[in-house]
Parts: C-alpha cells; structure tokens; sequence
C-alpha cells in the first residue's frame, strides 16, 4: 500500500551524522541561531501552498462524490414524482397492512387458507370504520345546519358588541373584515380539498384509488409471507440475508409507528370525546372520530382537531364553555405529549421531536396533507437503513460484536457473525499495509553505527523500508509496532 504522508520521522537520531540525515537538516543545521529563528526553529519545513494542495484535493474528492449523491437524489425524486400516482397506494395498502398482518398471521397459523384469512381481517377492518361512519354521518347531517345558524348568530352578536364602547368599531369595516375571514376560510378549505385530491392523483379518483388499495392490501396479506424467501432467492444469499434483516426491521418499526400513533389517537379521541359529551358540545361522537384521525398526523394533527372542538364549543355554546373545551383539550394533550406518546413512540422508532416536526412541516409544504401523514414513516424508514449501516461499519470497525447487536431475524445474525470475521480479517489486513511515518533508513554498510532504537522500533520487529529515495525510506508498521504505539485499538 501506499505511503498517506511524508511526515519526517518522529524522532530523528541526534547521533546520527553525515550521509544518514536529511539534506534540509544539515543545511538547517548550519545556519546560525539567529537565521534559525528567522526560519521558525524547524529545519525539515515544507511550503505549505503543498499541505494547501492536499486539503484542497481531499476537498475536491468529497465534494465530487457529495455532488454524485445530490445527482443520484435528484433523479430517484424525478422519478418518484412521475410515478407518484401509482406509488401513493402502494404506501397506503403497505401501512393498512402493519395493522391487519398479525391477526392474519395468527390464523394462518391456526390452519385458516391465507386468502381466507386475509379476507376476514379486512372484511373486519374495513367493517369497523363503515359502522362507525354510519353511526356518526346523521349526526353531522342533523348538527350541521343548526351549527350554521349558530355561527351566523355568533357573529351578528360578535359584530354588535365591536361596534359598541371600548371598541367602536365602524360597521362597515366590520363587515369587511368578517368577509375577508369569511374567503379566506373558504380558499383554505378549498385549498385542503385540491391538495387531497392531487395527492391521490390527476389521473384517478378517490373512489379508483380506494379499489386499488385494496386489492393490494389482499394480495399482500395474503402473500406477503413468501416476499422474503422470494428476495433471497432472486438477490443470493449474502445480500438476500442484508434485505431480510434490513426490511424486517423496517417493517417491525413501521407497524411499531402505526400502532403507537393508533393508541395515542384513541386515547386523545377518548377522553377529548367524554369531555365534549360532558360539556354538551354537538357532534361531540364526529369530533372524537375527526381527533382519532387527525391524531395520525404526528404533533400538527391533535392541535387542528382540539381547536376543531373549541370553535364548534365557542360558536355553539359561548365562550365559557369553549374555555372549557380548551382546557380538557391541553390537559389531554399534555398528557399524551409528556408521557404516552413518548414512552411509545421511543419504543417504535427513536426519532427525536424534532425530526418528527421538520418532517412533517416539509412533506405538507411539498405534498399537502399526503405528504404531513406519510412524512414521518418515510423518515423512519431511512433511520431504520442508516442504522443498519451503522451496525454494519461497527461490525468492520470492531467496535462492536456480533452478540452486542439485537438481530430481529435467524439471517440477520448469521451475517452480522460473518460481517464481524470478515472484519476481523480486513483490519489484520490494513494493519499490515499501512504506512503512517518516513524515518530515516538505517545504514546499509557492514559495522556502520546504528540509530539506538525510537518508539517506532520494538524488539525483533524492525520495520519494513522501501529502496526508493537517497535518505528517507518507507516505515512499515506492523501489527506488534501499533500495539505498542497505540495498544489494541480495534483488536476483535
């Protein structure tokens, strides 16, 4: 291997004279003290526009491979926005399914045909949310008019108060304003409508893509099982036993999120709900349902739900009781923020908050309201793949073994044993061929006198030294050499 510097050795011999010190050394050596302190008291010097040049090229090399990344990014996401429209319900029936495989998995294994038993845990699934809209669909029907007059009545009576002391607003202003909200109200809404409407797609409807996420939520409940098999069968077995463990991993965490964001959602739509039924809210069963799945949009989603609940409590109740309202919703949010959510959520996917926050400022910003659900299991997923990584390096490093990682399959373990010998073997192997000095070379003339032995020469062990060069010859540190200057750092 090549030599990586041509630092001077680290401690050149004060006895040794003549051909066997470097030729700047000796020219150094013949200045007088007041020309070696004009020179900064170190003969062996070089002009830094070289260590420049070699900062500059080790720049230039990372930069080059970063703006490979950037490319290689840029295309995945061309591509992924042109086929965007038929990748959004593949996500969709993969998160449906982290919710039904176990109890599918739990009667296949209790002889059920999987086809059978992927129809049963849909046929449930689906079952459970079409009762539950019928049960809540003729209370918002009937509610909603009568909400309506309540608000117009809310704001004549908002408007007459304004207009009357300390205030005294002028009237027309008044209205002004009240119609400015009013539009703007309405842009929002219709602005929240079209991004759902994109986000499913230009070139189908709503109705289309729900039949699509089903079929494929059958089909892979039903013969999900044989992907894993399939995969290291097509990719062999190294990389077959990387895919198993990586992508089990991620689908551990993924039906891990679902579930925890399903338990946090049903205890906010719980208690949010016993406390609207308390107060006398309407629609108190339409808001808990609307809490339950704005509570699947991670810290933005229970803030829009709460504040849901106390502007229908204010508009149809007053303001006492929407102060109320307000107060059980922070209550039951600081619970679920302080204590559930945390606990669960650090179980499922270790992301700190505010990732969670980035993650879904940024994937509403580009995707609307698809993008601020599905932001945060596609962060998870990258944690998952860049700490695989990570265990993988570990692994090769030697900072850690194989038994120090938790393995979530039989195939994963099997290849973290042989990442860690393969490994060890890589490191015997770079330890060997490492260059990390130039010293000077030892005489090659018969009764010479030798240079007494530095820290770089330890025992028997002398080092290897290349012919090329008059003065300086190559140190080959091997294996007993860097224990001794470094002890067994790394060593398996």
């Amino acid at each position: 291997m090549e030599a990586v510097t041509d630092q001077p050795h680290l401690h050149p011999d004060p006895d040794d004279t003549g051909s066997s010190r470097p030729e700047g050394s000796r020219a150094f050596s013949s200045l007088d003290l007041d020309e070696q302190e004009e020179l900064g008291g170190y003969g062996d010097q070089i002009d830094r526009s070289v260590v420049m040049s070699e900062w500059l090229k080790s720049f230039a090399m990372w930069a080059l491979r970063m703006l490979i990344i950037a490319v290689f990014l840029y295309v995945a996401w061309f591509l992924l926005k042109q086929v965007g429209t038929g990748v959004l319900p593949v996500a969709f029936a993969i998160i449906v399914c982290t919710v039904l495989a176990p109890p599918t998995t739990w009667m296949r294994r209790k002889g059920l045909p999987p086809a059978l038993a992927a129809l049963i845990s849909m046929l449930a699934f689906f079952g459970f949310f079409g009762t539950l809209i019928w049960f809540i669909a003729p209370d918002i029907a009937r509610q909603s008019q009568i909400l309506y007059l309540q608000t117009l009545e809310g704001v004549q009576r908002l408007q007459l108060w304004a207009q009357g002391p300390p205030l005294n607003v002028d009237g027309e202003d008044l209205s002004q304003l009240i119609n400015d909200a009013a539009s703007w109200v309405q842009d929002q809404a219709g602005t929240i409508a079209g991004g759902i409407v994109s986000g499913v797609g230009t070139a189908t409807t709503v109705m289309f893509t729900l039949f699509v996420v089903i079929v494929l939520t059958f089909f892979f409940l039903k013969d999900g099982h044989r992907f894993l098999p399939w995969t290291r069968t097509v990719s062999g077995r190294r990389i077959g036993w990387h895919l198993t463990e990586s992508l089990t991993r991620g689908w551990t965490t993924l039906g891990g999120f679902i579930r925890a964001q399903a338990i946090v959602s049903l205890v906010d739509a719980i208690f949010i709900g016993l406390g609207l039924v308390i107060v006398g809210v309407p629609m108190a069963l339409a808001l808990a349902v609307i809490t339950f799945i704005a509570g699947f949009i991670p810290l933005i989603g229970a803030v829009v739900a709460g504040a849901l609940a106390v502007l229908v409590a204010l508009v149809s109740l007053g303001v006492t009781q929407a102060l109320i309202v307000l107060g059980i919703v922070i209550a039951v949010q600081q619970l679920e923020g302080n204590i559930l959510s945390p606990w669960l959520q650090s179980k499922a996917m270790n992301l700190h908050p505010v990732i969670v926050l980035v993650s879904v400022t940024i994937g509403g910003g580009l995707f609307g309201l698809i993008g601020s659900f599905l932001a945060v299991p596609f962060v998870a997923m990258i944690a998952v793949a860049f700490r695989y990584l990570m265990d993988m390096m570990a692994l090769r490093s030697g900072e850690k073994l194989s038994e120090d990682i938790e393995w979530v399959t039989p195939e994963g373990e099997l290849n973290g044993r042989l990442s860690e010998e393969e490994g060890r073997l890589l490191r015997e192997r770079w330890r060997e061929s490492i260059v990390y000095v130039d010293g000077p070379r030892r005489p090659e003339t018969p009764g010479a006198p030798e240079s007494p032995e530095t820290d770089l020469d330890v025992g028997d062990d002398t080092p290897t030294t290349s012919t090329s060069g008059a003065d300086i010859g190559r140190v080959r540190l091997s294996s007993r050499r860097i224990e001794k200057l470094f002890g067994r750092v790394g060593r398996p």
